[in-house]
């Protein structure tokens, strides 16, 4: 299941840089096809950056265009992304970015409400200029951040599974499995073996400094490829959901003070304080607070 939810965040990440480069830099299938090519003997070495690149090069038989061109957008699923996505809210595990791919599915099939909405939704005006070869370059490297982030995810919902409930799995092993021969197998999971062999205890990939040094090297590029694609309107959803989690996670101090607050104001239901021990109510309307 959760092999399935790691595969609809990749798919849903590769989907984004076609779109970007086809409707942001204008390529055709032959630029694609030598794009994705390049970049499967890479870093996104993998059956889903090698299986990309052969679409991208297949003749429709009947119009004698590029097949990727005459397929309709509007993609379908099995369940096994939505069940990861569950599980996770059951676990209180965040996996935004498999849960934005599942999304995303469901509004690819809104296919007459998005002809509607194109046609009285103004989009910005173009952002894309010159500099074509550099912006590629760092689209290959927020994809790159972006399946990182994906592979976490699923990571850090098999180790609180296996806490919650005592199914010792070894992380390091799954990750060599995965190598074998299913559809997320990738050279990154040789890094997520390693990382999870040589270190225990860890519940996030993000903890270990191989892992960190990999995305902070590269993350000026991830965050200029997501400013412009927001600049120009075209919906990355997902590497938004990825950068998003990244943030968060290496925050120390997050909003949810305020959060606590509001809930407290509208249904008294308490918070804790930073400088006191025990849980507190506010008469928000008065100067009195409550330990309870």
């Amino acid at each position: 299941m959760v092999h399935n939810g790691i595969e609809y965040g990749l798919m849903q990440l590769i989907a984004e840089t076609y779109d970007l480069m086809k409707r942001g830099l204008g390529m055709d299938a032959n630029d694609l096809q030598h794009v994705y090519s390049r970049w499967k003997r890479g870093k996104m070495r993998g059956y889903l950056m090698d299986i990309t690149a052969d679409i991208f090069q297949k003749t429709d038989l009947f119009s004698s265009s590029p097949l990727i061109d005459r397929i309709l957008d509007r993609a379908e699923q099995k369940g096994t992304g939505e069940w990861t996505a569950s599980e996770a809210l059951n676990l209180h595990v965040p996996v935004p970015t498999i849960e934005t791919a599942v999304m995303m599915r469901h509004l690819s099939g809104n296919i007459e409400e998005r002809r509607q909405a194109e046609q009285c939704l103004p989009a910005p005006e173009p952002a894309f200029v010159s500099g074509t070869t550099t912006f590629i370059d760092q689209l290959e490297n927020a994809l790159y951040c972006g399946a990182i982030i994906a592979y976490s995810q699923g990571m850090a919902l098999l180790h609180k599974a296996s806490q919650v409930y005592d199914y010792q799995l070894n992380l390091a092993s799954i990750a060599r499995i995965w190598s074998g021969g299913c559809i997320i197998r990738a050279e990154v999971l040789q890094m997520i073996e390693s990382a999870f062999a040589n270190s225990t205890g860890f519940a996030n990939l993000f903890l270990h400094p191989t892992v960190v040094e990999e995305i902070v090297s590269r993350q000026a590029d991830w965050r200029n490829v997501i400013r412009t694609a927001a600049a120009t309107g075209l919906p990355v959803p997902g590497l938004m959901s990825t950068l998003a989690y990244w943030d968060a996670y290496r925050s120390k101090r997050l909003p949810a003070n305020l959060i606590m607050a509001q809930r407290d104001y509208f249904g008294a239901h308490t918070y804790e304080r930073i400088d006191k021990e025990g849980i507190f109510h506010t008469q928000w309307g008065s100067s009195e607070e409550v330990r309870q």
